[in-house]
């Protein structure tokens, strides 16, 4: 009950939020970095912690001189070996356990279990500083000026046109001045991307080499013959390991006791280290897409057009041309984000609404940001201050 009650202390990361309360700022795949992938690293490193789950995380055998806490503390803050060449040698015949036996070949030191929870906690923090990257550079946009249109509200069709009136004002009045808001977006983007890829090289040389075939070579494992494999989740991790502690004899002479230690704490870490090799290979190849996706609706305006077309339903296929072309890549992005956080019928009048302005504003021979735009609706919105401290941040 204890685990369960610290575990659940992270379940905030997770939880679900109504678009009444707090605006949607970001995709899924943005969304799986800070709230589920920094989630399950804070969990993780609870659970490894939790010494009522396997005891004591390490429990050395040695002779009666040493009293056990000794060797116990010794071998934990030191490092513990097994020796590669008695990997494959059978088990209860030949050696104790796998890489154990006589002290042949080479050995291979094993002290990254000191570290884990320091680890899964450090990256846990990793995959969260994007967000809080992109909340600092947001600074609650989206939320103020989609006030009172987020959600599935029932409201009069006059209240909900004056809403939108006032909206399409300030994209009206703010036109083409998003684009840094965007850069700051697309960077924490990628931000996210390089950092679970190198949260992966990075967990390799934490495991000496070991992580970035870890999967590929438990699937092979689970394939193979049982007398003739190798379990490679036991060499990483083992579960039964050598330590050597010296002392002095009666007679002043240098002693050697060879301990034999059992790593309870290993048992958690094989599985949680699987877990995570699957899983940050799921999150980069989304995190791969979404960066194409995103460079596409940069670098292609028909992208913009099809997510418009597509994914908002707004089919008025002359209106999105005019919309696509009259808008940057700043100001897309912002009716993206907002199309998000409405239901489709609101924003698809809003988009009406846009569209509706931009024609009237070619027909009168101006451009689109000078078109007038219902200021006395506009000043009455309890938002107006904020949008207008937006407009004003931008232009300088």
């Amino acid at each position: 009950m204890t685990v369960f009650g610290l575990v659940s202390a992270v379940a905030g990361f997770v939880k679900v939020r109504y678009l009444i309360d707090k605006a949607i700022i970001d995709n899924m795949v943005f969304r799986a970095h800070y709230r589920i992938t920094s989630a399950i690293l804070f969990a993780c490193c609870i659970i490894v912690t939790a010494n009522n789950l396997i005891g004591q995380p390490i429990s050395c055998i040695a002779d009666s001189a040493v009293t056990e806490h000794v060797i116990n503390t010794f071998c934990w803050i030191t490092s513990t070996f097994t020796l590669p060449a008695n990997s494959l040698k059978p088990v209860g015949t030949h050696v104790a356990a796998p890489g154990l036996g006589t002290d042949i070949g080479d050995r291979k030191y094993h002290s990254y279990y000191q570290w884990v929870p320091f680890m899964l906690f450090f990256q846990g923090i990793l995959f969260y500083v994007p967000h809080w990257m992109w909340k600092q550079w947001e600074e609650g946009k989206v939320r103020l000026i989609s006030d009172g249109m987020r959600g599935t509200s029932v409201e009069t069709k006059q209240e909900r046109q004056e809403k939108t009136s006032k909206l399409v004002s300030y994209i009206m009045d703010t036109l083409h001045l998003h684009n840094s808001y965007a850069a700051g977006y697309f960077f924490c983007e990628a931000l996210n991307f390089v950092n679970v890829v190198g949260n992966i090289f990075f967990l390799d040389t934490f495991l000496g080499g070991a992580f970035l075939t870890y999967g590929t070579e438990v699937v092979k494992f689970s394939q193979m013959n049982q007398n003739e494999r190798s379990d490679p989740m036991i060499e990483i991790f083992p579960r039964l390991a050598k330590c050597t502690f010296h002392k002095y004899g009666a007679s002043g002479s240098i002693q050697t006791l060879d301990s034999l230690c059992l790593l309870a704490s290993n048992i958690i870490n094989e599985k949680i280290f699987i877990f995570l090799w699957f899983w940050f290979i799921v999150l980069a190849i989304m995190s791969g897409l979404a960066l194409l996706y995103s460079m596409a609706v940069v670098l292609l305006p028909s992208t913009r057009e099809a997510i418009l077309r597509k994914r908002f339903k707004f089919n008025a296929s002359s209106e999105v041309s005019n919309l696509v072309r009259e808008t940057q890549v700043g100001d897309f992005l912002l009716l993206h984000l907002l199309g998000q956080n409405m239901n489709m019928m609101t924003f698809n009048e809003v988009l009406d609404e846009l569209c509706r302005r931009f024609r009237v504003g070619s027909s009168s021979g101006a451009s689109p940001a000078s078109v007038p735009s219902a200021p006395s609706t506009l000043e009455m919105s309890p938002i107006y201050p904020e949008m207008e401290k937006y407009s004003k941040d931008t232009e300088i």
